[in-house]
């Protein structure tokens, strides 16, 4: 593919088939990205209609796209019977993006393997909720695939064999085999299995016979590969095009070379046309086939493409010089004028642009390549003995690392897998996954990132997450997925290239028809026709300029190349676009509304004060309401049990009193039976709508800790009020100027907040933000998103919460904080790695600076056709002479594609506003 109207006709040919939910066609990264119903369609179909249009198609294995394939989760549910777990069954397989569901009724158990892009677990709980069952989730799962290639293999016995063996293998789910490449694609559990299994099963089976190895990836291969079959044509081309070129443009003018060039064979026709004949021939059908199979599988389609205008040029100019110089050879008086040097020359042009712009186009995924390099070649896989003792170290291929496997890694060296430290403390540079750029320190329990930099110490590293589960492989992961999205202004070049071929072609026809008729009638003077033509050829090149100067691509380029830069930058600096639409909303963005703990305080609250309101042990208290918190994630809960943790010192992981009939009211607090008594904590609503007064002493205590930005917990104990904590959660390191820096951008900001008003309001008044929204459930936060929106802002949505989905998905731009949680992260546009408040001003900037960016293509692009075209068509060749040959109007046709790309490039240079600077020093702290 060229350009958008290669991608649009890829498009339309997919969606027409049945079975097809969505079609995304990327022509800078030639990918498509397709999401279909299996029951209805398979790969092989979409690959052959693909094809049909007029293209090669290959299917990207999962390992190539660093993609998840299928993930599995287990489901507990509760008293099912035989007859129940049909209607189950049924129930989850009507959901789009299940594959397959099993639901075991003596078990009480169900196993459902589905697409996680399409639909997700809380969407299963509710479709077997909705049969009337009671569902709570026990694990989930991803199945990962591996292509394995194996050499030794010439029988179909032996492949037989090694299917047999391998499918033997706990964990292993499903085998495809590709006879021809000796490659078998295993999906498996990799908490179960892994490739060194699989590889050591192979080799064992044939006894030595049998040699296996991850299938070499061949993305950047096949990219080379392009960029050199690209350059070889042009240079091929030009082999033949100087010549051609030098004898009808330089030679003519050398004394001696003229007089034999001009020397006749037969008739009229000159040793020069045969040449140049000879010579134009190869560049014309050889060199230049692609342009010919490019565009008859376009116009089999019935739609037009840049092949068909090339082919249309040079054809034209081609066969009238071949009409021409045997005319000449059959006739005694008639002089021919031929453009050979007009086909050739045009071709070497465009195949130079081609060439340009393909090794242009590949610096637009450089991200993608340098995310992809991060992770280390080998690592050291340790053998401990059951006391944890290393027995042995054996070096191995990073990419067959298991989970639970034990790795060593040394002193600048890169962390091989995600995981946590068992053994062994040291500093670990995260900058290139995270963007902070201070080492952070890292001892036994902690979790380190795959790919990022060991500085000083050893470190011993259970795997956690590995291959396709990896941080680094799901960072690239959504690069690429982004990188594939379309900005919604991309369906203004989409629509345009839908009609600009046959408009050009049009146009050319009418400019060579007019032209002609102009000469035929005496028009204009005959001093303005070059005395090596008439009036036919100089309409005829005039009309061959038209078709050739005129560049769909350009436009089709405009946008995405910009969005692809311009993502691969963002993650770079820790920001994480999901794509062209999350882009484009960003730069429109006027209005930004926070949540406040954990978005604009640091998220790390701690108990600063203790009032007991009843006669009773601060330990046992505390035991009390630590039993109940337990159970919650919100920040607030985990504090106060990490506090309570200093009243069992003896304790590193204190085992809580069980807390019966757990009920957490979201945006409130938490309730439970502890020692069979109600414990209710939370705010004050909370407790009101319980109906439990709230004394003197306890409001007068709530006022102080909210008047010093601190939040008030209310504990109650058998409906009776018995103790308020103080908990405070400092705000981060430069927020107010961060909010001022807004300000100057002219975008205003709020905070909605679950909190009470008073914290709400000091916060507020300590960054600076005038508009407060307090003790906001979610659904009034996305209300309040929604209200916002109808006012006529562009709203973004700043959280970290499972309390901020909804908003953040109701917003025109969710941007999640990086260390919030998972479900926060999956429901945001824009993903903050640092999880700094000063990248909400980087995301709007940088989205500002491409949109910028893509503006300024289409303003080149638009305005280069608007112009060449009535250049190319001779408008300013009555007043200034100025006369566009063919073979220059293909010239500046692959220099505006070229330039367009270059154009994105330059946004590789970008960098984030000066006035972050500063506040990057406000965070450093010195113990």
């Amino acid at each position: 593919m060229t350009c958008s109207a290669c991608s649009g006709q890829v498009e339309r040919a997919l969606r027409q088939l049945p079975g097809i939910q969505d079609a995304v066609v990327d022509a800078l990264s030639n990918r498509a990205q397709v999401t279909f119903y299996p029951a209805l369609i398979n790969e092989e179909t979409i690959r052959e209609t693909i094809e049909d249009v007029g293209y090669q198609a290959t299917l990207i294995q999962d390992h190539q796209t660093n993609a998840k394939s299928t993930q599995m989760c287990r489901i507990r549910i509760n008293g099912i019977c035989t007859s129940c777990s049909t209607a189950v069954e049924s129930a989850l397989q009507a959901l789009r993006g299940v594959l397959m569901a099993q639901v075991a009724s003596a078990d009480e158990e169900a196993q459902v393997h589905y697409d996680p892009k399409m639909v997700s677990y809380k969407e299963l709980l509710e479709a077997i909720e909705d049969t009337g069952s009671v569902a709570i989730l026990i694990t989930t799962g991803y199945m990962s695939k591996l292509q394995l290639k194996v050499d030794g293999v010439c029988t179909d016995h032996s492949m037989r064999l090694i299917e047999n063996s391998l499918r033997s293998l706990p964990g292993v789910q499903d085998i495809v085999i590709d006879p021809t490449l000796n490659k078998f694609s295993v999906s498996y559990k990799p908490d179960v299995t892994g490739p060194r299994n699989f590889i050591q099963v192979i080799e064992s089976t044939g006894s030595g016979r049998y040699k296996a190895m991850i299938f070499p990836e061949g993305g950047r291969e096949v990219h080379e590969k392009e960029i050199e079959r690209n350059y070889r044509s042009f240079l091929w081309s030009l082999v033949f095009a100087i010549p051609v070129f030098l004898t009808s443009m330089v030679f003519m003018y050398v004394p001696g070379l003229k007089h034999g060039l001009d020397s006749n064979v037969v008739n009229m026709l000159s040793v020069g046309e045969i040449l140049r004949w000879a010579l134009s021939t190869p560049v014309q059908f050889v060199i230049g086939r692609r342009f010919y199979t490019g565009s008859y599988k376009a116009l089999r389609r019935g739609s037009a493409n840049m092949d068909v205008l090339i082919a249309l040029g040079t054809n034209a100019a081609y066969f009238y010089s071949v009409y021409s110089v045997l005319r000449a050879a059959a006739s005694k008086d008639f002089k021919s004028t031929d453009f050979f040097e007009t086909s050739s020359m045009l071709i070497s042009f465009i195949l130079l642009g081609k060439y340009l712009e393909i090794s242009a186009k590949g610096k637009t995924s450089d991200a993608i390549a340098k995310l992809m390099d991060l992770a280390p070649e080998t690592a050291i896989l340790l053998t401990l003995d059951c006391e944890g003792n290393v027995i042995t170290e054996e070096e191995i291929d990073s990419r067959l690392i298991q989970k639970n496997d034990v790795i060593k890694i040394l002193p600048g060296a890169k962390v091989a897998s995600d995981g946590f430290v068992i053994w062994g403390q040291s500093h670990v540079n995260e900058s290139m996954i995270t963007g902070e750029a201070r080492p952070v320190a890292k001892r036994k329990g902690d979790t380190v990132i795959g790919g990022t930099v060991n500085e000083d110490g050893v470190l011993h590293v259970e795997a956690t997450q590995v291959g396709s589960e990896s941080a680094l492989s799901q960072i690239v992961q959504l690069v690429e997925s982004a990188q594939m999205a379309k900005a919604p202004v991309q369906k203004f070049a989409d629509r345009i290239s839908k009609y600009f071929v046959p408009l050009v072609i049009i146009l050319s026809f009418s400019t060579w028809l007019s032209w002609f008729l102009a000469g035929k009638f005496h028009r204009y003077p005959k001093s303005w026709i070059p005395s090596s033509m008439d009036s036919f050829e100089l309409a005829l090149q005039f009309g061959i300029s038209v078709m050739v100067i005129a560049c769909p691509c350009a436009l089709g380029l405009a946008t995405p190349t910009a969005v692809m830069v311009g993502t691969g930058v963002g993650a770079s600096q820790g920001v994480l676009i999901k794509g062209g639409q999350a882009l484009e909303s960003a730069h429109k963005v006027n209005c930004i509304v926070f949540d406040k703990t954990g978005t604009l305080t640091v998220g790390k609250p701690v108990v600063v004060n203790t009032r007991l309101l009843k006669n009773m042990a601060l330990q046992e208290f505390y035991e009390l309401v630590a039993a109940t918190e337990v159970n919650s994630e919100h920040p607030l809960a985990k504090a106060i049990v990490e506090y309570a943790k200093k009243f069992r010192e003896d304790e590193e992981n204190p085992t809580w009193p069980e807390a019966k009939d757990f009920v957490s009211i979201t945006g409130h607090g938490v309730k439970a039976i502890v020692r069979n008594k109600e414990i209710i904590v939370g705010n004050k609503s909370l407790m009101l709508d319980h109906n439990i007064a709230i004394p003197s002493e306890a409001e007068d205590m709530l006022a102080e800790t909210e008047a010093m930005a601190q939040t008030g917990i209310l504990i109650s104990i058998n409906g009776e009020l018995a103790g308020v904590l103080a908990i405070s959660d400092p705000l981060k390191p430069g927020a107010r100027d961060v909010i001022s820096i807004l300000k100057s951008m002219k975008v205003k900001s709020i905070i909605v907040t679950g909190d009470n008003w008073g914290t709400a309001n000091s916060i507020a008044k300590e960054v600076g933000i005038e508009t407060v929204i307090a003790e906001a459930k979610p659904e009034q936060k996305a209300e309040k998103v929604k209200d916002l929106q109808a006012s006529g802002n562009i709203v973004a949505m700043v959280g970290d919460g499972i309390n901020d989905s909804l908003a953040l998905v109701a917003a025109d731009v969710g941007m999640a904080i990086g260390a919030g949680t998972d479900i926060a992260i999956e429901a945001a546009d824009i993903v903050l790695m640092k999880s700094n408040l000063e990248d909400v001003i980087t995301a709007i900037d940088l989205s500002r600076k491409t949109f910028s960016r893509i503006r300024l293509n289409y303003i080149w692009a638009l305005g280069y056709n608007l112009l060449g075209i009535p250049i190319a068509a001779g408008a300013l060749f009555p007043s200034i002479g100025l006369r566009l040959p063919p073979w220059i109007a293909g010239a500046a046709m692959a220099a505006s594609s070229v330039s367009v790309v270059c154009c994105s490039l330059l946004l590789k240079n970008y960098r984030r506003p000066k006035k972050l600077d500063g506040l990057e020093m406000q965070g450093v702290t010195v113990e």
